[in-house]
This record gives structure tokens, sequence and C-alpha cells, in this order.
């Protein structure tokens, strides 16, 4: 579909537009003879080159094309409400307002501070997210014309200014109909204790991650390090303020910029008794996450008083201190073993730990690279309110919360439910090494909230510039951060066939495209950058997929250092760790009672009849073959469970009720596909009972309302005793045609290599999964589309012929490339009102946290 653009107007006809397409481009031809004439002497006149085979296909269409088809999805209705979605911006400060005004039948409300202004010793809101209806309910809703479930909040509380302070969940509603300050007020809401979603409702405040104000951790810190000036200035290159430092003869404030800042390290505490943390010096330049300094505190942050806080232990050069009098006595009195200066690059690869272009170009890459359009137009549509796509077949709803950011609801392929949920569950990275930050870090990105860290993507470089945006939305402590284009989806060419053959005989030698549907978002949890991709295939396979890029977590290098990572600089190393990724994969094939099938590949050796007798035969009596072996896994006590060796098998959900016109269950298999790995470290006590989920390639439970997770914000700091014990839902239960939820694990061991310098690559740090038909239809659903070509076999002299079925790619000018636009979260404050814009340094301080304390403090 094109339009003719005019010096006036160059918009996109809509679809009904284009009955008029033909006509115009005869018009065009026409207007067009006179211009092609000219040009026709000029050729005569001028040196005729050589034309290549392009050159000429454009002579033969010297029309000028038409402007494109608008490359925005195709408007559409979601056949239901989006009961997954969250709240919006109304209805969060709606909910803010009835909590700030609560009072309980004691007549005592939260007494609570903004939560950008709260510190650990103050009451404020944590999180208000839509809470999931019961499936139940939902289903009923979907499939039988059923009520809308009722909505209620999932409100998360940290209460530091009470005795004993806590951590409390709550669960707010019925909410009423539309959800405002006015009609909360007027409406009969129960506020009541939210514990059945966890194995440990109990969370001790320990366990807690961190405020937006961070202003005691900071003093602490800061107070500790202050004796440590000259030290640090002559061991480190630099201190933790900028420029002068206050002391004796010196009254000025502290100005410029820190040379240096601190991470700390998680998990806090074991089982909640204390709250301890490692601290790492680290370079504040660009790309500081690689220029981790050989010095560390451990610091006991236990006490609900700061002044009762205390460094328990001081490293550096695997000396260790007891207090910092000890070193500054081993510093001033030569005593002291320094360790190797800093690397200090040479003028010409300062620039080694930022994204600033270098090398030498290379041949043509002055030119742009190509381009996707397509030039008929979209071939998806979207409900931009309810969040629905469908593509080819496909549909589903889309939701976005704040600890793990995107998931996918109702999932259907030619309108039957294949999945009612695909959720990420948990992102856990474990490191190792001979220091003791490294050898002491176990990150739950969950804890940090990979939701809340996505930001908008960079349209041309992480999506296609054809892609559709939508937005997301989270309501934590700093208010509400609505983000523009967090989510991308776009069709594209996979490039290469999803079939094809060379044949000879009628209808047997063709291709079909192999298009796929890409829904993708990108989460930057400090310094690794996670890309979730979800990509829909036209035969009913769906592939789940996460990659990492941004930076190592880097770590000070000397040869002790060899087995735990890579050198990548002089003194700067990348360390070992794994990346385990779960997800929640709630399967309904064919209705919620699904079995559990093992398929495996056994090897046999059978004698066959047919070589009695037979002389002078090296193939003898015995034939050495593998063979199927199928068995149903009927107990969730046998449902932890990791991939066959060699990947001699797969495990499939089926419906033993359901079967395809050749017999079999109906069903989708589960097919790793790159690095199918779990946890390797299985002992450690600081992975002891809260990442159980990642210990197995997949596990497979009966579904539970009661076990929507397999973790939660608060596993991170609390290993010995975690609110959510992921093996406790494994406790005997039949799996026999009952609804059934796959627990399944992506990830990486990450060998760290000089190539992952200045940043890790997605193409290698990658990790998927395949969910595919098996047995589910009776022959290959992608037969369907017309998107394929048919090849006869001419007989000699005579012309090949394909069939096409009519589909032609258009002719016409894809739209230009707009200019680069890149926005920020639209923040709101708690009372609703919109928020200021950020400045730089306070976009890190949300952005990096813990992983950076003080490189976003303005001084």
């Amino acid at each position: 579909m094109s339009v003719l653009p005019t010096a006036k107007d160059d918009r996109h006809l809509a679809p009904d537009e284009t009955h008029s397409l033909k006509t115009r481009r005869r018009l065009l031809a026409l207007g067009a003879l006179t211009a092609a004439a000219a040009a026709l002497v000029l050729l005569a006149i001028a040196p005729t080159p050589r034309l290549s085979l392009n050159q000429s296909f454009h002579l033969e269409h010297s029309a000028t094309p038409g402007r494109c088809a608008d490359a925005a999805p195709l408007a559409a209705t979601a056949p239901h409400q989006n009961v997954w979605k969250n709240f919006d911006v109304q209805e969060a400060t709606a909910i803010r307002q009835w909590l700030w005004a609560y009072r309980g039948l004691d007549g005592h409300g939260f007494n609570l501070t903004s939560g950008i202004a709260a510190t650990e010793f103050d009451n404020c809101i944590l999180l208000i997210e839509n809470f999931t209806p019961s499936k139940a309910e939902v289903l009923e809703y979907l499939d039988q014309d059923g009520a809308s479930p009722e909505r209620f909040a999932k409100v998360f509380l940290s209460l530091g200014a009470v005795s004993p302070p806590s951590l409390e969940q709550y669960l707010l509603g019925p909410l009423p109909t539309p959800i405002s300050s006015l009609s909360l007020s007027a409406a009969s809401l129960q506020l009541q204790p939210l514990k059945h979603i966890f194995t440990n409702p109990d969370i001790p405040y320990t366990a807690r991650l961190y405020p937006m104000n961070m202003t005691y951790v900071e003093d602490f810190v800061l107070d500790l390090i202050a004796p440590l000036h000259n030290a640090t200035q002559d061991l480190l290159g630099g201190t933790v303020v900028g420029g002068r430092f206050p002391g004796p003869g010196n009254t000025e404030p502290e100005t410029g910029v820190p040379d240096l800042v601190f991470g700390a390290s998680t998990p806090f505490s074991y089982d909640g008794t204390f709250r301890r943390m490692w601290f790492q010096l680290k370079q504040n330049t660009p790309g500081s996450y690689l220029k981790a300094l050989d010095m560390y505190f451990y610091i006991d942050f236990t006490a609900m008083d700061p002044k009762e806080w205390y460094l328990i232990r001081m490293v550096y050069n695997r000396q260790v201190f007891k207090n910092t009098d000890e070193f500054i006595e081993a510093y001033r009195n030569g005593t002291l073993k320094r360790s190797k200066a800093p690397d200090v690059p040479p003028t010409s690869e300062t620039t080694w730990a930022d994204r600033a272009r270098r090398g030498a170009p290379r041949d043509l890459d002055d030119r742009a690279g190509p381009r996707q359009v397509s030039f008929n137009g979209p071939r998806y549509r979207v409900d931009k309110a309810e969040q629905w796509v469908s593509w080819m077949g496909w549909s589903f709803y889309l939701s976005f919360a704040r600890d793990m950011g995107l998931s996918l609801w109702d999932v259907k392929f030619r309108g039957e439910r294949i999945l009612y949920e695909v959720a990420p569950q948990e992102a856990l990275a474990v490191y190792s090494g001979s220091d003791p930050h490294q050898g002491s870090t176990v990150f739950l990105d969950g804890g940090f909230g990979m939701g809340s860290a996505t930001r908008a993507l960079i349209v041309g470089y992480d999506c296609p510039h054809e892609a559709q945006l939508l937005p997301s939305i989270v309501h934590t402590v700093s208010g509400t951060a609505l983000q523009e284009g967090a989510i991308c989806v776009f069709e594209r060419d996979s490039g290469k066939p999803l079939s094809r053959h060379t044949g000879y005989l009628k209808n047997e030698m063709g291709a079909i495209k192999g298009y796929e549907l890409i829904v993708r978002t990108i989460s930057t949890v400090g310094n690794y950058d996670y890309l979730f991709d979800y990509t829909f295939q036209l035969d009913g396979t769906m592939e789940v997929r996460v990659s990492a890029s941004g930076y190592l977590q880097g770590a000070w290098w000397d040869d002790a250092e060899n087995d735990y990572g890579t050198k990548i600089r002089d003194t700067y190393m990348g360390s070992l760790h794994d990346h385990v990724i779960n997800y929640k994969l709630d399967f309904d094939i064919a209705g919620t009672r699904n079995s559990l099938l093992a398929v495996t590949l056994e090897n046999e050796v059978v004698n066959q009849p047919w070589f009695d007798g037979v002389e002078d035969d090296d193939w003898a009596e015995e034939v050495h073959q593998q063979k199927i072996v199928r068995t149903m896994v009927r107990n969730e006590s046998d449902a932890l469970l990791n991939y066959p060796p060699n990947l001699e098998g797969l495990y499939a959900i089926v419906n033993e009720e359901e079967t395809n016109r050749w017999g079999y269950p109906r069903g989708y298999a589960i097919h790793p596909g790159v690095s199918p790995i779990h946890l390797t470290n299985l002992e450690s006590k600081r992975t002891r009972n809260n990442v159980n989920f990642a210990k197995h390639h997949l596990a497979v439970s009966r579904r539970k309302d009661s076990e929507p997770k397999s973790s939660s914000m608060w596993n991170i700091n609390l290993p010995g005793a975690p609110p959510v014990d992921f093996y406790k839902f494994f406790d005997g239960e039949s799996l026999e045609q009952e609804d059934l939820t796959v627990w399944l694990n992506l990830g990486m061991h990450h060998i760290p290599r000089a190539e992952d310098s200045p940043m890790t690559l997605t193409n290698i740090a990658t990790s998927s999964v395949f969910l595919t038909p098996f047995n589910f239809n009776d022959w290959d659903p992608a037969m369907e589309s017309m998107n394929a070509v048919l090849v006869n076999v001419p007989e000699p002299g005579e012309e090949w012929s394909a069939d096409e079925n009519g589909v032609e790619s258009e002719y016409c000018l894809p739209p230009r490339v707009g200019r680069f636009d890149y926005r920020p979260p639209t923040t709101f404050e708690e009372d609703g009102t919109p928020g200021s814009p950020l400045r730089v340094h306070e976009m890190r301080q949300q952005a990096e946290s813990y992983h950076a304390i003080f490189a976003a403090t303005e001084l």
C-alpha cells in the first residue's frame, strides 16, 4: 500500500484509501515521461557506464514510488479487559491518599513519610501494585462470560519508626470501579495482612534493601573513611570526596566530583539476625564497575541506632585490620605491604571503559546498514489501552511489575490457550573470587527491582524503527514512574525459511518465509543490562530468551585471582559468575488438566530374524540402535528435573484426555536452546534456600494461587530463612491431569574474556528455550502461511514457474527515519503531581543504588 507524496501533504494513506493506488500510479508514470525522455538524451551524450543488476531494475521500474503505508500497527479491540495490568497514575495516587488517611480500629494510622524523603528509620510506602486475581475467576471471565474479577492492591510498607521496626505486606480491596479518592473513601475496603503467597511471611527488618534516602549509610561510611584520605590518595589515586578535603587550616567545603565510590555486596544477612555488608572502593569514572580497587570494608548495620554501627574488618592487599586505626598505623610506620598502583592507561587509552568509538574504520562502514521495512504495512494488531497484541493466529496480554518487569498472559494460538502465564521470576548472579567482595556477592536482581530499573529503548538499535513502543508503569517508594517506550513489538524476517525443500514432483519444491513477532524489554540493574525477548513463530513455537550486556562486575587483579576470572587490564579483571534467570510457565494444553511427559532416548541391542542364516555378512545378528521411551512423571516429588545428558530426550506438558488425530496426547514440548544451564555451586551458605529454583534445569509443580512466584523481593537478604522457599512447593502432590506450572531456568556460566571489555556481548551472553507443539496438531499449521512459494519444475526448454499466493511486496518509499528521541521516565510525586525532571546525578543515584554509593552524591 502506498500513496503519492505531494509538496503539501506526504502523509500515509489509511488502508481503505488504497483502491485508487493503481490509477494514481498510471498518472504518475505519464507525468514522468518528459523527465524520462530528458534523461535518455543526457545518457546518449554522457559516457555509458556498465549498469548493475539493481540499476537495471530501477530503469525498468522508472515510475517514482509512493510513500509506504504507515508502519504503526493496526488498531484492535481486545476481547476482554486486561485484568493483570497495573494501576495508572490516578489510581495509584488515590490508593496512596487512602493509606495516608487510614486509621485502624485503635485509631492509629501508619504515620507515613514521603518515600523520597524517608530514611530507614521512617515509615513509608515501598510498593503499590495490582494484585493478580485468582485463575479460576479469570478463566470464568474469559471463557464463560463471567463477571470481571474484583481488583485488589498489593501494598508493601517499610515501618522503620515503629517498635520493633518491620516490613509489612497488605492486601487492599475489593477496590471500586472507577478507582478515585472519592470512590475509595466511600467504599468498604479491607486492609488485610498478605501472607498466603509466602512460605515464611514474617520478614525481619534487617532484610530490607534500601530507602531512596541513604543519608545515614552515606554519613557513616564517609565518617569511617575520612581519616584515610591521605592513604587512599597515595595508594589508590583518589578520595571519596571531591576537590579540597576539609581539615586543619582548610575550612572550605568539599568541591568537585569524588574520585572514588563504594560498591556494596549482598546478601546483607543469612536469617535476619544481623545486617552486614562488604564495601569495595572503585574509581568514579565511566565504566566504574570495571575499576575495582584493592580496599574493602566489612560493616555491621544491624542496630537501629546509627551510632551503634561499626567496622568489623578492613582488608587491603590481603592484610586484615580490625579497625582503621590499625591500618593507619601500618601505613604510617611503613609495615603496610603495598599492592600495585591502580592501572593508569596511556593517554590514548584513557577511554578504555566507556562506549566511545575506537579503532580503525572498516571498509564501507560509513554506510548505514540494512534497515527493516514493512513495505505492505504492519501485520499485527495492538490494543494499546489494554496492552493486547495479535499476530498470525497468536494473541496475548502484557503486564508490568516492579520486581521483574514484563509478563505475558492468556497466550493463545489459533484460538486455543497455550499458556495462561509466562513470567520471569528472579535474576540471580553468583560471583567467585579470592577477595572479600567477589567471594561474598550474590545478587537477586528482583530485589532491586528489574521492572523499576527499565528505561526507554533506543529506537533503531534496541528495536527497529518500525517497532511499536508501549509504556511501563510502576508505583514504588519514589512515587510513580511512567516510562514511554519501555516495551517494543515488531515483526521481522528471521533470515531463514521456516521450512523448505528442493524437489521435482508437483508441489514438492518450495519454502515458507520465517517471519517472527518479537516482544522485547530491557532492564538495566546497576552494571548489567538484561534483554528479555519473547518470539512467536508461524508453526506455534514460542521462544523465551534472555541476553546480557553492560559492564562486568570488575575486581582487583593479582595473580591469586587467576582461578576466578580473566585479566582485562594491568590491575583489573572480570569476575567469574553464574547468571540464572527463572521463569514461570503456566501451561494450559487443551484445558487446565495436564500431565508431565518425559521422553528419553535409550540404546538397545536387538536380534533381527532377517539376518539368520546370512553368510559372509559383516552386520551380524545384533543391531545396536536407540529407541524412544515415554514415561509419565506422576508426582511432584519426582519433578525437580535436569535435562538428559547430551540432551537425549525432552519434557512435555500434555493433556492425556485430548489426543490428536493420530492418537497421541496433545502437548507442548520444552526444547532447550542456547546455554541450558542451572546454578553450579549448590552448597553455598549464601544460596542455601533462597534460590532453590536455580538448582535444576526445570521443575514442575501443581499450580496454586498461593504459590505465585518462585522468589520474592526479600529473598535476596535471607538465604537461610527466605520468605519464599521454592522447595516447599514440592510436597508430594499428584501431577496427573492437574493444572501444572513449569519453573524453568535460563542463564550463562559467564567465564570472562578480554572481549568482555568494555562490555559484555549479547551474542554470547544469551540463553533460550523453545516451547513447541508436540503432537498438539495433526499437521504443520505453518502451512497456512500465504508468505510461501511453490516452485514447479519445467520440462526442458520451458520456464520455471512459481506460485506465491498472490502476495507481492509493495513498491514504495519507506518513511524517513525520525530524529533521535530518547525520554527518561515521566515521574509523579506521591500526591500525583508531576515530578521535577531529574538531574544526571539523581538519575544515576536511582539506577545504581548500592552498586555505587556516593557515585551520584552532588557535593
